[in-house]
């Protein structure tokens, strides 16, 4: 549930590289971590900040919508490929942040691509980290999509025999090509969102409206300055 009015707001950020692009956002929505953010070290996961109503949480990428639609973190920045994995209807997604942008897509070895045609799929064996995902887009054209849940290194799955085709985050598309991949079909463009828990917003609209407009002024001035 979510925390009482009388609380500190809870931001949830994503651990790993997606974190480089979403701090230069976060200080220029006015948010300052503790110093022992920066500590690469430190098994530290709640910081302070310079505002004394709102601390930071540093979590995996795909826990950031888990915290945030169960109310143990207020507001989070997210994947738009975790929210559309999981959907939870407790979180409302206002802002594009225009950072973290990839796409979701399928991949299989060149091969393979060479001959293939997934317009006339209607059965695909995909290891992806996002089933759900993975069987709605596939669902939508009357594909069965059989899922291996896998949380890394899918590239490895086709040229191990585990499956002949991934659905995974691309960005560059290098690490496919290296592994003797290529992109077939793209699912959706992937970006950054800010991720907000409905009942704070509807119990804490004032405190909460402010830094969601904090979260908005500093995207689009970043886009500005592009």
């Amino acid at each position: 549930m979510p925390a009482n009015a009388n609380e500190a707001l809870v931001l949830a950020l994503p651990k790993g590289r997606i974190l480089k692009e979403v701090m230069p956002l976060v200080r220029k929505a006015g948010i300052e971590p503790e110093a022992a953010f920066e500590d690469e070290h430190s098994r530290q996961l709640t910081f302070a900040t310079n505002h004394p109503e709102i601390s930071i949480i540093r979590v995996r990428s795909f826990d950031v919508a888990t915290f945030v639609a169960f109310g143990a973190a207020h507001l989070g920045v997210a994947g738009s490929d975790v929210l559309m994995e999981f959907n939870y209807s407790e979180i409302y997604a206002p802002l594009d942040l225009g950072i973290g942008k990839c796409r979701l897509s399928v991949a299989e070895p060149v091969d393979l691509a060479g001959r293939d045609d997934p317009r006339r799929w209607s059965h695909v064996r995909v290891a992806t980290k996002y089933p759900d995902i993975t069987r709605r887009h596939f669902a939508a054209r009357g594909v069965q999509a059989e899922c291996i849940k896998l949380n890394g290194a899918m590239e490895l799955a086709p040229s191990l025999g585990l499956c002949r085709r991934i659905v995974d985050l691309v960005s560059t598309g290098a690490t496919l090509k290296a592994n003797g991949l290529v992109e077939v079909e793209q699912i959706a463009e992937i970006s950054s969102r800010l991720a907000v828990n409905r009942a704070a917003l509807k119990t804490r609209p004032e405190q909460m409206m402010h830094w969601i407009d904090r979260f908005r002024e500093a995207s689009e001035g970043m886009a500005n300055a592009a």
